[in-house]
């Protein structure tokens, strides 16, 4: 029997998840992050919907680490919030953490996380995509399947969990502005979902887990942190920007390219000049699903399947680390 000193400690940062609107009517229009993390947690521990019995053995702390919208997450409340996980996760007793996070920006803290925390216990996140006074919020279902999930969930990963379904925090992203089933994992598909209080897997398990590029604590201090940006291929693309970008300083450049990471002769041409002039470049796409294939064609570095978010932070963390070296 799970002894109760086992505790999973929810970790608020702000978000949809905890805004409200003007009305239980108004879905679309809200301020974010109106309500702090101890209230979400205690509405759902005294809702009518009985919490699930797996849950029954474990205690539950919440912690505000953040209040804002998830569109003004910042390099200082990653370092925080990483720093908060790192410590939490040390402790004996704690079995999990769950994150609420705003949905804008999510996929790239969960992949920081994935980067920077050591643990061998899982970190869930979760959203919403209506503000929690609106008259069918998904907040609270979500949370609670989140609760659920850092119970079940074995060994380190960082997780992503709405709307009944769990997401690797390397595969996921936010496909729609609206619709509260709002994230995709594209080819790598959904790791599992969450049906009558139950796990059920959808792939091999545990998924493949992300290995950590540079200890959270030889981070150093936010401000830093090389200037990373992403610059996208297009139709007639001026590659004036670029050079703009490099006499301004830009130490990183992330490329949504077209396709299979393609790009047009003017941009390749400007970019290896701004490598040759110690601009480290990078290949995504801008296709919302599938893993860049590297070939002969490719005149710089790929980052396989990340989005061109999540390969901005994995050139951040990767120009630390060299720094390091």
């Amino acid at each position: 029997m799970q002894v109760k000193n086992q505790k999973i400690v929810v970790l608020g940062t702000g978000g949809t998840i905890a805004g409200e609107s003007a009305s239980a009517q108004q879905g679309l229009v809200y301020e974010a992050a109106k309500l702090g993390i101890d209230v979400m947690l205690q509405s759902i521990m005294g809702s009518a919907n009985a919490m699930p019995g797996a849950l029954a053995a474990f205690q539950f702390e919440s912690e505000q680490v953040a209040q804002l919208d998830s569109k003004d997450m910042d390099f200082v409340t990653w370092m925080r919030l990483a720093h908060q996980c790192q410590e939490l996760l040390e402790q004996d007793n704690v079995t999990a953490l769950v994150i609420t996070h705003g949905t804008d920006t999510l996929e790239e803290t969960a992949y920081f996380l994935s980067q920077v925390v050591r643990a061998d216990k899982p970190i869930v996140l979760t959203c919403a995509m209506r503000p929690a006074n609106f008259e069918n919020a998904d907040g609270p279902q979500n949370l609670k399947d989140a609760l659920l999930a850092a119970a079940k969930l074995k060994g380190f990963g960082v997780w992503l969990v709405v709307a009944g379904e769990i997401h690797h925090s390397l595969y996921v992203q936010k496909v729609h502005p609206t619709r509260l089933n709002a994230f995709d994992s594209g080819d790598a598909g959904v790791a599992a979902t969450i049906q009558n209080d139950e796990l059920q897997h959808t792939q091999e398990w545990p998924m493949p887990q992300a290995s950590v590029v540079i200890d959270i604590h030889t981070l150093p201090a936010p401000k830093t942190w090389p200037w990373v940006e992403i610059v996208m291929n297009h139709v007639q693309t001026n590659p004036k920007h670029v050079e703009l970008l490099c006499a301004a300083g830009v130490q990183g450049l992330v490329v949504a390219g077209t396709g299979n990471g393609s790009m047009s002769q003017s941009m390749q041409k400007t970019l290896l000049l701004a490598q040759a002039n110690g601009v480290e470049v990078r290949i995504s796409s801008r296709c919302s699903q599938g893993a860049i294939v590297p070939t002969e064609m490719h005149t710089f570095e790929t980052n396989g399947a990340l989005n061109p978010a999540k390969a901005r932070v994995a050139l951040i963390l990767e120009i630390l680390a060299n720094s390091k070296v």
